[in-house]
């Protein structure tokens, strides 16, 4: 049976929890932020460095974004619907970015296609180094979210078609691609804020060039190494908007995905 106040207990010890992991750090950036006022935020964030970090951040979670909705649904769809030697083992490694330290991957980009890799060509210090790192951490998120989707999702409506002579296409794009919408956006929002903030993956094989390789977490990193942390704290804010908006567009996307089920 539950105690008294069991209830209150809780959600006390939850909040409380919540507070000091995550709310007074937030508030303390936010503070440091606005520490010189109004202006001095402003000149923070409009600043020709920072500005230029934020751009080229947005354009290549966006890029990102858009290759892993594509790629990770063609990927969760051969996960699910073909049978394949090794399928487990690939079905296994599609985590490997979760696990493994996001340092390692810049490493291991940087080994096999940097100057003196393997590879046939170069990416290091360049901005499609910077999008395959990207890329391999935010892999996942498209096709773990579209994966369940297509393991409850109902064959008899596409078997209806393919025998009313409908092409693989037509019933892909009229029947499955409905479905699984919802899931893509919400995969999609959650690597985009996923790729807002990477740092890992990205500190070695970007050679962190202003204004060409430089993204928003590594300015936040030099200003911090530069003891500027007024302007490290208010670019900081800005990536945490972002982030909210994307969280919000994921809560929206969710309740939208809940509706088209029912």
């Amino acid at each position: 049976m539950p105690l008294p106040g069991g209830a209150a207990l809780g959600r006390g010890a939850a909040m409380l929890f919540f507070s000091f992991i995550v709310l007074l750090p937030l508030a303390a950036v936010t503070a440091e932020s606005f520490d010189g006022g109004l202006s001095a935020f402003w000149h923070a964030v409009s600043d020709r460095e920072a500005v230029s970090a934020l751009k080229l951040t947005l354009v290549l979670a966006l890029a990102v974004t858009l290759v892993n909705a594509l790629m990770g649904t063609l990927i969760a769809w051969v996960l699910v619907r073909d049978e394949f030697r090794g399928k487990g083992v690939v079905n296994a490694l599609i985590d490997l970015p979760f696990a493994l330290p996001t340092i390692v991957a810049g490493l291991t980009l940087l080994a096999l296609y940097g100057p003196r890799g393997p590879a046939p060509f170069n990416i290091a210090y360049t901005r499609a180094g910077v999008a395959a790192a990207l890329l391999f951490v935010t892999l996942p998120f498209v096709v773990r979210a579209v994966q369940p989707v297509l393991l409850t999702l109902d064959r008899d409506a596409e078997q209806a078609a393919e025998s009313l002579g409908a092409t693989p296409w037509v019933t892909f794009r009229r029947i499955v691609l409905p479905s699984l919408t919802p899931a893509i956006l919400s995969g999609g929002a959650l690597a985009f804020a996923r790729a807002l903030g990477e740092f890992g993956a990205i500190i070695l094989i970007a050679g962190n060039l202003p204004f060409k390789t430089e993204l928003a977490s590594v300015f936040i990193y030099g200003a911090i190494q530069s003891d500027d942390t007024q302007a490290a704290a208010a670019v900081s804010v800005v990536l945490l908007l972002l982030a909210l908006i994307v969280l919000a567009v994921i809560a929206a996307l969710d309740r939208w995905g809940r509706r088209y089920e029912s």
